[in-house]
């Protein structure tokens, strides 16, 4: 067991990107926030599904070409093998919650943004 506080973390971009509160042994737990017009490279998992969970905001996660535009309050699961491409398209910060399992140290495939 253990608790942790997300100021004690950083966001891999400074004020974007995904910031892991957890990382291992079983599943990845992360907090992703994007500012308008920012972006995140396409890419699958060979192993590990996603979930992202919508705290605020709205962005639009291309998943296999296609586009859903979530809003708060929705979660898209994402099965291993689908390319995602997320991009923040509206005019605010989008904050979310983003779920990886089951844990491997490296499972990114990087692809051509659509």
């Amino acid at each position: 067991m253990f608790v942790v506080h997300e100021d004690d973390f950083s966001y891999r971009f400074g004020d974007s990107g995904p910031k892991y509160l957890m990382k291992g042994p079983r599943m990845n737990f992360a907090l992703v926030q994007f500012q308008p017009g920012q972006d995140f490279p396409a890419h699958y998992h060979n192993i590990m599904e996603e979930n992202f969970y919508i705290l605020s905001g709205e962005i639009d996660i291309y998943v296999d070409g296609k586009v859903n535009h979530l809003k708060e309050g929705q979660m898209i699961h994402i099965e291993p093998g689908e390319v995602h491409y997320c991009v923040n398209n509206s005019d605010r910060p989008i904050k979310m919650v983003s779920t990886l399992a089951p844990y491997q140290e490296s499972d990114k495939v990087e692809v051509p943004n659509p």
